[in-house]
C-alpha cells in the first residue's frame, strides 16, 4: 500500500485513535475521567453527585476493582476517586498518580453516601451523564459513544464546551506533554485533543486484505511509539499478574496445570494473567484496542509470546501486531464499543492472524485462521467486566491459535457451516450482524438480570 493511498492515512489514524494507554478497566476509568473534568468545571468538591449511566456501562463497572482505591469496586468508587484524585489531562490514565492521602479522602467521601446512581434509558450503549452540586452551583458532563468523547459540558446550566469554529476560546483539558509513566510513554498527540470518534464510514473501509497490505508496507517509524508502548505496557502487566495474586488467578492456574514448556500454554497464561491483574485493580497501564484493555491484551500478548518463541525480528513482530490490532478492530467496530458480544473473541481472532503472520502466513492463511477461529467461539456473551474475563480471554487466545493450527493441517470450516460464508468479509459481516442486531435482546436480558441481582431481596434477608 502506497503512503499516498487514502487508506494508508486512514489506517494510521485508526491505530492512533484506538491504541491508547489506560490504567484500569476502561468503563470505570471513563467515569473517573468524567468526574475529574466535572470537578474541574465546578471548581469545588461537590456535596452531591448524580450518575446516570446506560445499562452496558453499569454492566461493565459494577463488579470490577478500581485502581488506587484500596480495593473498592463499582460506580461510586470510580466517581469518588475521579473527583478527589483525578487528573483530567491524562484522560484514560486519569487516576494513575493518586497520592496516599487522596485514597484516604476517597474512602471518607464514599462513606458520606452522597453519590446516587440511576439507570439511563438510552439508545447509545455507551452513555453517561454526571451532574455535581455544591451550594447553589452545579456542573454536568455528558460522555457518549466512547470513553473520552464529551458531547456536553455545562456549569450552572451554561455550555462551557464548544468548538474553535465558534470563535470562542476552547475549553482546554490537557497540557502538551508526555504521559509520565515509566514503561508506557505516548505523546498526547497520539490520543487526540478532545477527540471526536472516527465515523462508522471510516471503519467500514477496513478489510483483511487491505489491513495485511498496510501491515506489510507501513513505514514502521510512523507507528513505532504506539506499538512499542503496547509491547512494554501489556507484557509488564501480564508479568505482574503472574507474580502476584489477582482475581481468580487464571493465568497462574493455567501455568500450574500445564507447565510453561508449550508456547500455546504460555500465550494463554500470560494474556489471562494480564487480565487477572487489570480486573483486580492493578494500576499498571494497558494499551487498549477497541476501547478495551482486555481486548488490547488479547490482540498483543499472544503475538509477543509467539514472536519470542520463534525468534522473530522486531520488524516482523511490529507488522504482526499491526495486523492483529487492525483485524480485531475490523471485527469489533461494526458491533459498537459495548454489546452482548464478548469483544475478546474478536481480539483472539486478531491474535490468531498475527500468529499466522509470524509463521509466514499471508492472506490465504490469515483469512482461514480468522474464519476458523470465529466459527468456533462466536456468540460468547459479555456479562460485564470482572475476574472471569481472564478465563474468557484464555479461551479466545486458544481458539485463535487453534484456528491457525487447523489451517496448517489443511482443515477448515466451509461456507454453509453455521455462520461461515464464502469469503472472510462475508463471514465477518454475519458475525457483526449477530453481535450488533441479533444479540440486542440478549443484551437487554443480561442487563436486567444483573440489575435485579443488585437489588436487596427482603424475602431472603438481604
Amino acid at each position: 500500500m502506497s503512503p499516498h493511498d487514502p487508506l494508508y492515512s486512514l489506517y494510521l489514524e485508526i491505530l492512533r485513535t484506538e491504541l491508547v494507554p489506560a490504567t484500569g478497566c476502561t468503563e470505570p476509568i471513563a467515569i473517573a475521567y468524567a468526574a475529574a473534568v466535572v470537578r474541574q468545571t465546578l471548581q469545588a468538591l461537590p456535596d452531591r453527585v448524580l450518575v446516570q449511566a446506560s445499562g452496558n456501562l453499569i454492566k461493565n463497572v459494577k463488579s470490577v476493582y478500581v485502581p488506587n482505591t484500596d480495593g473498592q469496586r463499582g460506580m461510586e468508587a470510580a466517581v469518588a476517586i475521579g473527583l478527589i484524585g483525578g487528573d483530567a489531562s491524562r484522560e484514560l490514565e486519569v487516576i494513575a498518580s493518586v497520592e496516599p492521602t487522596q485514597k484516604v479522602q476517597t474512602a471518607e467521601y464514599l462513606a458520606r453516601g452522597v453519590i446516587a446512581v440511576e439507570y439511563l434509558d438510552s439508545t447509545h450503549p455507551f452513555d453517561l451523564k454526571l451532574t455535581v452540586y455544591k451550594d447553589d452551583h452545579s456542573a454536568m458532563i455528558h460522555l457518549q459513544d466512547s470513553h473520552t468523547n464529551i458531547v456536553e459540558l455545562k456549569k450552572d446550566g451554561v455550555d462551557v464546551l464548544w468548538s474553535a469554529s465558534d470563535g470562542k476560546e476552547p475549553f482546554e483539558l490537557r497540557d502538551e506533554k508526555l504521559l509520565p509513566t515509566a514503561s508506557c510513554l505516548l505523546p498526547y498527540s497520539h490520543c487526540g485533543s478532545q477527540p471526536t470518534p472516527l465515523t462508522d464510514d471510516a471503519y467500514d473501509q477496513l478489510s483483511v486484505k487491505a489491513i495485511l497490505d498496510f501491515a506489510q508496507s507501513v513505514d514502521l517509524a510512523e507507528v513505532e511509539s504506539i506499538i512499542q508502548a503496547q509491547i512494554d505496557c501489556n507484557m509488564a502487566i501480564a508479568e505482574e499478574g503472574l507474580r502476584n495474586r489477582y482475581g481468580a488467578n487464571v493465568g497462574k492456574t493455567i501455568l500450574n496445570a500445564y507447565g510453561d514448556a508449550d508456547v500455546k500454554v504460555r500465550a494463554r497464561a500470560y494474556t489471562a494473567a494480564g487480565s487477572d491483574a487489570r480486573m483486580g485493580g492493578c494500576n499498571l497501564p494497558v494499551v487498549i484496542n477497541s476501547g478495551s484493555g482486555n481486548q488490547g491484551l488479547t490482540v498483543s500478548v499472544p503475538v509477543i509470546v509467539y514472536a519470542k518463541e520463534l525468534n522473530s525480528s522486531k520488524e516482523d513482530l511490529f507488522r504482526a501486531l499491526i495486523l492483529s490490532n487492525l483485524t480485531a478492530i475490523h471485527i469489533k467496530s461494526g458491533m459498537g464499543r459495548l454489546s452482548a458480544y464478548c469483544g475478546v473473541v474478536s481480539a483472539g481472532c486478531g491474535a490468531g492472524a498475527g500468529i499466522a503472520y509470524l509463521h509466514g502466513g499471508r492472506y490465504r492463511e490469515i483469512a482461514h485462521t480468522v474464519v476458523n477461529a470465529i466459527a468456533i467461539l462466536s456468540g460468547v456473551v459479555c456479562d460485564g467486566a470482572k475476574a472471569s474475563c481472564a478465563a474468557k480471554i484464555a479461551s479466545a487466545v486458544d481458539v485463535g491459535i487453534l484456528g491457525f493450527l487447523m489451517f496448517q493441517d489443511e482443515m477448515q470450516f466451509r461456507s454453509g457451516e453455521g455462520l461461515v460464508s464464502a469469503g472472510i468479509e462475508a463471514t465477518l459481516h454475519n458475525i457483526v450482524r449477530l453481535g450488533k442486531d441479533g444479540m440486542k435482546e440478549t443484551d437487554k436480558e443480561i442487563i436486567q438480570m444483573m440489575m435485579e441481582r443488585a437489588q436487596p431481596n427482603p424475602d431472603k434477608g438481604q
